[in-house]
């Protein structure tokens, strides 16, 4: 049946149609695949999040499907759906995730290990973090490559925030420049701003890499084009929904 996506009833009704061919999908043939489209439809069309969390979970817990792990330790962490957010939880279903080859688990996963995050149920784990962002960023997370650059910039040690390491300390992740360097070259080649940026400064500075200004020009180029087409593309969606 062909659908007038203008019309409001059509819309109405492919997303009912929608939502019971999610349900069968799940529910009936058991495809892990399309209970996460329904735990998605849940969470984005129909805002509930209790269901979609419901959904998520069980994905997780019964199919081991790894998506669905990273969007329930993503709830458990903001506490969507829930009274309050829940670290420790958090983790494990991250980890679940990253144990299933989910880049973005390994990469939230490590987030939460390389951060100060013992009051809440995660014992900081610089050593281990920076394992898990080398597996996400292998596996093409521009984030996961240019949190390692700012680990190897910084240093780091367990029970000190990121950047508060003195020199005078016994760092678990000694300061490594040119480790530095090319993860924040892997991280841009993968799309990540934060990295040309790094990558952009260690070329003006020679640190990791030999000195070079041009090399710098041509990486601090690759940034200020990249926050022009981030407006831009704000700006056309500002103007799309009306709200200029």
């Amino acid at each position: 049946m062909a659908y007038d996506l203008k019309s409001e009833s059509d819309v109405k009704e492919y997303l009912n149609n929608l939502g019971i061919e999610y349900r069968f999908g799940c529910y009936s043939e058991k495809k892990p695949e399309v209970c996460h489209l329904l735990a998605d439809f849940l969470e984005a069309i129909k805002k509930d999040f209790e269901k979609a969390a419901k959904v998520y979970r069980n994905n997780c817990d019964e199919y081991n499907f790894a998506k669905s792990c990273l969007k329930y330790g993503a709830y458990c962490l903001t506490g969507k759906a829930a009274k309050k957010s829940d670290y420790k939880l958090a983790y494990d279903y991250f980890e679940k995730g990253c144990n299933l080859n989910e880049p973005f688990s390994c990469f939230n996963q490590a987030v939460l290990l390389v951060t100060k995050n013992d009051s809440l149920g995660v014992k900081q784990d610089v050593v281990k973090g920076a394992t898990l962002l080398e597996k996400s960023c292998a596996a093409e997370n521009g984030m996961a490559c240019y949190y390692l650059s700012s680990l190897y910039i910084a240093g780091a040690k367990n029970g000190s925030a990121i950047g508060e390491t003195k020199e005078k300390d016994n760092y678990d992740i000694p300061r490594n420049m040119e480790k530095a360097f090319n993860y924040a070259l892997e991280g841009c080649k993968l799309g990540n701003m934060y990295s040309c940026a790094n990558v952009s400064q260690m070329y003006a500075k020679g640190d990791g890499v030999e000195k070079n200004e041009e090399m710098s020009k041509k990486y601090k180029s690759i940034v200020l084009e990249t926050q022009n087409e981030i407006t831009k593309q704000s700006e056309t969606l500002k103007f799309g929904l009306g709200l200029d």
